[in-house]
């Protein structure tokens, strides 16, 4: 199965910012033209809700100040746009490539290609702690279920346990023998991984995504392979959506969604673009994915459309986190996006 979406480029829903012509694109399945159209803005409702027009067979549905309706009738295809609730731009000077937020929804974590990680107000970005102790950039960094303590590795091949209340390392683990790119915590926290490619674990079975275009589910307590699938390319991240569904995102922008039951043939292949795909979250009964080229996109079973998620442009975005209805991204351009998904 091929996903065709509309995407939106240099898309602004702030009415201070709108450009009055934004490009469409419809990327639709092999054998098939690209479709192109733009969206002009003809005015402004009493309410400061811009009047839209587009061209080409796409057509305007609902329209408010933060989100837009956009369809192709004729290839039955529909995606919402939808602006940032809030930005961040002071955590941190330069590219975002990981983040996380705790399970209470009020502290975010962060770490930069400036050096540094830190703790923030969720709310309103506020920095609440700087913590310090590794040597290099510091790759990843994740909340423990507590909320209270949060697990870092970086390219000094140190993993490292903080106190999110002080900010004082409690331990480092260290044996890699190169950067440490990704972790995963097993239930409560009793037990934490790492690695120097993405990992997900789900029950007693860990998800090893790849260079070698290969993804690896493998038991956790027999440390034997569980099943072996191999992809169109490197792969980048996995996910679990269930205990016996997944997802792995690739180098050159598949989406592959499993069962780990059965991984001779994938359930459905999902293709958007041809940019890496950098992340993936599960959420509620979907997903959302990030990509290199700053697509940013969210696919539900119980919606007819899929939610594109605006403003990185071009800058990847290199990691999702949520909390209730609310999803934080980070990317290169240095900024944290907070969305509201108040209808969902």
């Amino acid at each position: 199965m091929c996903f065709a979406p509309i995407s939106c480029s240099s898309w602004s829903l702030d009415v201070r910012r709108f450009k009055r012509v934004a490009e469409l694109m419809a990327s639709l399945p092999a054998g098939k033209p690209t479709l192109y159209g733009s969206l002009t803005r003809r005015g402004l409702s009493t309410e400061g809700v811009p009047d839209i027009a587009a061209s080409e067979g796409f057509v305007v549905g609902e329209v408010t100040k933060k989100s837009i309706l956009i369809s192709c009738p004729h290839e039955n295809v529909s995606t919402k746009f939808l602006a940032p609730y809030t930005t961040f731009c002071r955590i941190h000077q330069k590219s975002i490539t990981c983040l996380d937020i705790s399970s209470g929804g009020g502290l975010g974590v962060s770490t930069s290609t400036d050096g540094t990680m830190k703790i923030w107000q969720a709310a309103n970005g506020e920095i609440r702690r700087l913590l310090e102790g590794h040597v290099y950039d510091v790759n990843c960094c994740r909340f423990f279920p507590s909320g209270l303590v949060v697990l870092s590795g970086g390219m000094d091949a140190q993993l490292k346990i903080w106190s999110a209340e002080d900010a004082s390392c409690v331990v480092t683990f260290k044996g890699h023998k190169g950067g440490i790119l990704d972790t995963a915590i097993v239930d409560r926290g009793r037990n934490v991984l790492s690695c120097e490619r993405e990992v997900g674990t789900e029950g007693k079975i860990l998800l090893l995504a790849r260079e070698d275009k290969k993804l690896q589910g493998v038991g956790l307590q027999s440390r034997q392979p569980v099943f072996l699938f191999v992809g169109s390319d490197a792969f980048n991240c996995c996910a679990f959506l269930s205990s016996t569904y997944i997802l792995a995102g690739t180098q050159d922008g598949n989406i592959y969604q499993l069962d780990v039951r059965n991984t001779n043939a994938p359930i459905q292949v999902i293709h958007r673009s041809g940019a890496p795909v950098l992340s993936l979250l599960p959420y509620r009964d979907g997903f959302v994915a990030s990509q290199g080229d700053g697509t940013c996109f969210i696919i539900q079973q119980d919606l007819d459309y899929v939610l594109d998620l605006t403003e990185a442009d071009c800058d990847p975005v290199y990691k999702v986190a949520s909390w209730e209805k609310q999803i934080y991204t980070c990317c290169r351009d240095g900024i944290v996006r907070r969305y509201q998904l108040s209808d969902l």
